[in-house]
Formats: structure tokens, C-alpha cells, sequence
């Protein structure tokens, strides 16, 4: 997933739309590739005591588009959509897991999740979330904070893996 930097500075005076996608699309991107080059055993290494792993982190990624670009803005139900009734459900992980088919969902739920965006304004209200209608900027910004938590995670979690490794070569 290659997009435009939010450093370019074409972005520094776009609309305030486009900007909102290149940031959600560069957030997306990071969360995605960290775990690009790394074994099966490493995207799931646990280092923290919840379930939190590099794997279970794109995993929850994945949901958080379904629930913010699908459930909101469709209104279906998360058993509908195929997803967890909880956040924490979705860093289970199963046996047929891998990096690979994790990364698939996750570019799958982003593409999606900008097809079911493209003729929305930032003021059209999506219904399907418990809070209430909400405006898509709020959805924006909301999902923006949590991209960028998780993408500093996955940061923390990749720099341990990678030098636990090196310790060990």
C-alpha cells in the first residue's frame, strides 16, 4: 500500500477532505506494512500482557474499518459483516491467520471502506453506530486517533521484535 506522503506539499493546502483520506490512507499503510518482512512466529509474538501483537494489531485495524465504513454507514449488524461483537474480540487469532491473508482483509476493509466514503460529504451523518448519527468528519478524526494509537503499537512492538532478533543472530 503506496500512497501519497502527507509531507507532500500539495497536501499542505487541499481540501480538507483530501487531506483527511491521505492521512487515514498514510495511518493505514503504516499499520499495514509493520508487518511486511517479518516470520508468522514474530506477527504473532506477545510482549505485552494483553492481546496485543503485531498480527492481532492489522487484525483489529481490519475490524475498526468495518465498524467505522461499514456498520455505521450501512447499518448492518456485526454478524452481518462477519465481525466480533467486541474490540477485544478482534485481536483473537485463529490458526489460519497468516501475514498474508490478515494483510488482504485489512486492504480489502480500506478499499471498502473508501468505496462506501466516496459520496459522502464530511457533514453527511452515518446512523449505524451506537453513539447516534454522527457526522463523517467525527468518524474521520475518530478513526484517524485510532490508526495513529495503534500504528505507534505496532512501532513499539516491531522495534522489540526486530532488535530481540538481532540480540539473537
Amino acid at each position: 500500500m503506496v500512497f501519497q506522503a502527507t509531507t507532500e506539499p500539495t497536501i499542505f493546502h487541499a481540501a480538507f477532505r483530501d487531506q483527511f483520506e491521505i492521512f487515514l490512507d498514510e495511518h493505514r499503510s503504516a499499520l499495514h506494512d509493520s508487518l511486511n518482512g517479518l516470520t508468522e512466529e514474530q506477527a504473532r509474538r506477545s510482549l505485552v500482557p494483553s492481546k496485543t501483537t503485531l498480527l492481532g494489531l492489522v487484525k483489529h485495524a481490519t475490524f475498526v474499518e468495518k465498524v467505522w465504513f461499514d456498520e455505521a454507514i450501512t447499518c448492518r449488524s456485526r454478524s452481518e459483516i462477519g465481525i466480533p461483537d467486541t474490540p477485544d474480540e478482534s485481536f483473537d487469532l485463529h490458526d489460519d491467520d497468516t501475514v498474508a491473508s490478515i494483510q488482504s482483509a485489512h486492504q480489502q476493509a480500506c478499499a471498502a471502506s473508501r468505496r462506501a466514503t466516496e459520496k459522502l460529504t464530511l457533514d453527511d451523518l452515518v446512523r449505524g453506530n451506537r453513539r447516534g448519527p454522527l457526522p463523517l468528519r467525527w468518524v474521520y478524526l475518530h478513526t484517524l486517533r485510532e490508526l495513529a494509537q495503534h500504528c505507534g503499537h505496532a512501532e513499539i512492538l516491531r522495534e522489540q521484535i526486530l532488535s530481540d532478533t538481532m540480540l539473537h543472530s
